[in-house]
């Protein structure tokens, strides 16, 4: 190195670019300090007020025999036991298993592909979004109730169709075969457009440069959704599935109002169940193990897909630019 590099600062040797500091620095470390625990206070307060606190008393009270007036009253691991011989309660976690997974494979595709779809810069497109929004607007009440009297076999649509076409009236809210994929399908309506506009902002979020290099590299429209969209929403997957399986556990209203469990108990899901006992049968102690049971199946399956897809190492989203 000559005597003139000698007195070169260091960054111009490099080119422009100023060495890394060894021992680092006051700003680069401030610039790399992660935000204090003060931070997390109203998120960790709201939490264990409105998440942690309920789950407290739902355990508590089932060790308890409780009617839901006066005092509850010590019974131990008698609600659990009880759950244990409950022939009832196999048969609500297979419905509602089977509903989580049908409800995940048919939402998933419809929310993503409408969701890249929203994002684009189509004609009228605000609009078309706007409008299909609509049913996050109503309430589940209104949903279920609606649905009931358009699928009704004698007045709803399916009669008015099948005397047009001179054929029988199908019954699909009464027959057991059909129900559960009629809740699927009224579910499907009303929230597919939640999970749209989750899959909508991370879309508009992908840098438009890697579909340019896609496209000059020859890509199609359809390669790039599947070289360059999907892996860039792939966190976007995995949160939507969380929220859409935990979501899956707890629907009850609209199938309360919609089939009422039945044809026979071929809607009867463990939520359902669950209400039955605590608000039909008053009995509040073994209703609450039920609804403990469900916050550790939730729970156990969204730690299950968070650890299956990797989102716990949260790579970026932005691979590739």
């Amino acid at each position: 190195m000559s005597t003139g590099d000698a007195v070169l600062p260091a960054e111009a040797r490099a080119g422009g670019r100023r060495a890394p500091s060894r021992g680092g620095g006051a700003s680069s470390a401030t610039s790399r300090q992660r935000p204090g625990i003060g931070w997390l206070a109203p998120a960790g307060v709201l939490f264990a007020v409105f998440a942690l606190l309920p789950i407290v008393v739902v355990a508590y009270l089932s060790l308890t025999a409780w009617n839901g007036l006066g005092a509850p009253h010590w019974a131990g691991l008698a609600n659990w036991r009880a759950l244990v011989h409950d022939t009832e309660v196999p048969h609500g976690i297979r419905i509602t298993l089977l509903l989580t997974v049908v409800s995940w494979v048919v939402q998933t595709p419809l929310a993503l592909l409408l969701g890249v779809w929203s994002a684009g810069p189509q004609r009228h497109r605000a609009v078309l979004s706007a409008v299909f929004f609509l049913p996050l607007l109503l309430s589940l009440a209104a949903i279920a109730l609606s649905w009931q009297a358009l699928l009704d076999p004698n007045f709803g649509a399916p009669a008015a169709l099948a005397n047009a076409l001179h054929i029988p009236s199908p019954n699909l809210i009464g027959d057991p075969h059909r129900a559960l994929y009629v809740v699927v399908a009224v579910l499907a309506w009303q929230w597919v457009p939640f999970h749209t506009l989750i899959y909508q902002g991370a879309a508009r979020q992908i840098p438009t440069q890697l579909y340019e290099a896609a496209a000059l590299d020859g890509a199609t429209r359809v390669r790039q959704f599947v070289a360059v969209t999907l892996p860039q929403l792939r966190h976007t997957v995995v949160a939507s599935s969380v929220l859409m399986i935990v979501g899956s556990l707890t629907y009850f209203e609209t199938i309360l109002l919609l089939t009422g469990g039945g044809p026979g108990d071929a809607t009867e899901v463990l939520p359902l169940h669950m209400y039955r006992t605590g608000f039909v049968g008053f009995d509040m102690g073994y209703a609450s193990a039920l609804a403990l049971l469900l916050v550790v199946v939730g729970a156990g399956l969204s730690v299950l897909i968070v650890r299956a897809s990797g989102f716990a190492r949260m790579d970026s989203d932005r691979e590739g630019l």
